[in-house]
């Protein structure tokens, strides 16, 4: 328990509600009044941690914002749902800090969307502050910070039924304040958290090998297909890196266009096979694994390949293994990857470079995406590219050999990135099964440890 001094925060508002909304696991707004497993207790969240939120410095004082205080604001929780973060897409500063109701707060901050997009954790991995859009708690010696963190993650579902509002969905200070959490000594929850740790911190590991490999294969076609970096080399004299069987394959001049001599711009109609997506019947969806995957807008797409799975019984559009998806209607221009044959409803489009090397073309489509993206600001209700506009898109075309070097390249960094991906698939599917087990006590931490290290 804090000091009264200590336990003081700036929420205001009215008092805790004294009504009951159960959730699932380990959380309730009020005393649930159900049995905790033994050893464990349902605890007023505020008797064990300081209850905080935050502000938003004024827009029209830009001398208040950039500095060296990172403000958490919505984007930033949206982008790194469970994670512990060190930057944010803004700063402000002590002049910002002192003219609104924003608090510095400490490092292992547990940060909780409230407003607009609920339900996303965050956790500070430094001093910072947060606007108003969350709720904050300062976590004492009785709390394992990891583990609210991940009692809120298990209890997504529940935070999302205590929102209200006609507007935007809200979880007011009335329910946090009358948060319960059901908690185990705290030494057992710091067990807890260590084994959901495990997994997080492989899953995030294969996150960056993923990204790593990726950024090497961008960074080729980048040198090769829009810098022009061997070409440049091949007139100059001078060395590209390459070797010389690869580095003869480029033209060695540019001609009057600024091009490589011999390569041109196409539409990429005439080079590339394009699908874009038609939705079948409604009465053909299903979410229990009928049929084909079916993917109809940006919404299903994940960091690399598709992660949301319904399915359809009569695909009309199909995409295959490799093809580059792209979102196009309403936002355009998000990128994905078909790991399987797969529907796509009419807010994806699939392509393919008629070299079949999927490659090649998704290092392309992923070059064109500040082009296919200007098309989310030209429709009247929302934005979308048609096919005619898709088609008319102008790559360079380098020709056959070349293609098929960087084919030859990228394909060993292409098995990696997707080993990479299938190992977090197998690991968030491990945590999320034991995630909700662990934090209600119904799975026992050496059972689960077994679990994990069998893994």
């Amino acid at each position: 328990m804090f000091d009264q001094e200590n336990k003081a925060t700036r929420t205001g508002g009215r008092a805790a509600t004294t009504g009951v909304i159960k959730g699932r696991y380990a959380l309730s707004v009020g005393h649930p009044g159900t049995p905790s497993p033994s050893g464990w207790s349902w605890t007023l969240l505020t008797d064990v941690a300081r209850l905080e939120t935050g502000h938003t410095p004024s827009r029209r004082r830009p001398e208040w914002w950039g500095g060296d205080i990172p403000w958490i604001g919505i984007r930033d929780a949206t982008g790194n749902h469970g994670r512990t973060i060190f930057e944010t897409a803004e700063n402000t500063n002590a002049q910002g800090i002192a003219n609104s109701s924003a608090r510095v707060l400490p490092a292992q901050t547990v940060c909780l969307s409230r407003t607009a997009s609920v339900g996303y954790v965050i956790v500070m991995g430094r001093s910072m502050a947060t606007s108003q859009d969350f709720v904050n708690w300062v976590c004492t010696k009785s709390l394992d910070y990891r583990f609210l963190k991940y009692v809120l993650i298990a209890e997504r579902e529940a935070l999302l039924s205590y929102a209200s509002g006609t507007t935007h969905q809200t979880i007011y200070f009335p329910e946090v304040k009358a948060f319960y959490v059901c908690l185990p000594p705290i030494q057992e929850q710091a067990r807890i958290a260590v084994i959901l740790n495990v997994l997080d911190d492989k899953i995030e590991l294969n996150q960056r090998i993923a990204s790593n490999l990726e950024s090497v294969a961008r960074e080729t076609y980048q040198n090769w297909f829009v810098q022009f970096n061997p070409v440049h080399a091949r007139a100059t004299g001078s060395s590209s890196g390459l070797s010389d069987s690869l580095a003869s394959l480029f033209p060695k001049s540019f001609g009057d266009e600024g091009l490589p001599t011999g390569w041109i711009k196409k539409p990429l109609a005439d080079t590339f096979r394009l699908t874009m997506g038609q939705s079948p019947p409604g009465s053909t969806y299903n979410e229990t694994g009928k049929g084909m995957p079916f993917y109809q807008g940006r919404t299903d797409f994940g960091a690399r390949y598709p992660t949301r799975r319904v399915y359809c019984t009569a695909p009309l559009r199909t995409a295959y293994p490799g093809d580059t998806l792209v979102s196009v209607r309403a936002p355009v221009g998000d990128i994905n990857m078909a790991e399987d044959e797969c529907c796509l409803g009419r807010g994806v489009a699939a392509v393919r470079h008629n070299s079949g090397s999927s490659s090649y073309t998704f290092y392309s489509v992923t070059a064109l995406r500040p082009q296919i993206a200007s098309f989310d600001n030209d429709g009247t209700v929302f934005g979308a590219i048609n096919r005619k506009q898709f088609e008319a898109l102008l790559l360079v075309d380098p020709g056959e050999a070349c293609i098929s070097a960087f084919d030859k390249f990228a394909r060993p960094l292409e098995q990696r990135i997707r080993l990479a991906f299938q190992q977090i698939e197998t690991l968030s599917a491990l945590r999320n099964t034991l995630l909700p087990s662990l934090v209600s006590g119904k799975l026992r931490i050496a059972e689960a440890e077994k679990i994990v290290s069998a893994a």
